[in-house]
């Protein structure tokens, strides 16, 4: 496969910080290497998961009881300029695809198993992933990444796709509060979430961002984009 990196970032991705990318992406910078919102993510990520450690521990035995199969899904995904790294979920399928025609799931998608469909009704399949913002792979708040595949095969299709790598990917962004979640019918679509993710870059504050994390918080349970 193609790595996203190298096919639609160019020099982007070998340099260390290019004078012209900082020049040019003022706003994306300053998202990307804010001191106050890397704090929150290792707080808040920290805090999720010690408050969280049960429940964590509940799930993974339930998924472990109910298919064959592993209990984490690790799949990879585009992070920051275009660097891939490996992202960390609940299993909810009795699939695991990473490579090749990655298939999104649809509603009353037959892969997903009983309780990874209450997982993911609840974006309890997401908990996992306040390991990749420790790790500093990811943002509590970003624009959700995609399978590479379909970076890809959207990149090639929407020019202002590869913009959404000017700062590290979330597990909630604008995009996902906003109704733009879950399975992507059309091309349309996904231009209206590439436009979501690029709007929340261009205009980024601390304030953005929590005003994000309580809209999340009040549709969490009640999504219907959720499946």
């Amino acid at each position: 496969m193609t790595d996203i990196a190298e096919r639609t970032m160019g020099p982007l991705a070998q340099a260390e910080e290019p004078a012209a990318w900082v020049a040019s992406n003022p706003l994306g910078y300053e998202a990307a290497h804010s001191w106050g919102k890397r704090a929150i993510d290792i707080l808040g990520a920290s805090l999720a998961l010690f408050i969280f450690l049960p429940l964590l521990c509940f799930v993974a035995l339930a998924v472990r009881l109910e298919s064959k199969g592993p209990v984490i899904f690790k799949q990879r995904r585009t992070g920051h300029r275009g660097r891939i790294f490996t992202i960390y979920k609940f299993r909810t399928m009795t699939v695991t695809e990473d490579a090749g025609d990655v298939r999104q799931a649809t509603r009353n998608d037959a892969r997903v198993t009983a309780i990874g469909g209450l997982l993911r009704k609840l974006s309890l399949d997401e908990l996992p992933q306040f390991l990749n913002v420790l790790k500093g792979d990811m943002s509590i708040v970003g624009p959700r990444p995609h399978a590479l595949a379909h970076d890809d095969f959207y990149g090639e299709r929407i020019p202002a796709y590869v913009d959404r790598f000017r700062v590290k990917p979330g597990l909630t962004g604008l995009a996902q509060v906003n109704g733009l979640r879950g399975e992507i019918q059309d091309l349309r679509g996904m231009r209206d979430r590439i436009s979501a993710d690029n709007l929340y870059i261009e205009s980024w504050s601390l304030g953005l961002d929590i005003a994000i994390l309580a809209k999340t918080a009040l549709i969490i349970f009640r999504d219907p984009q959720a499946y």
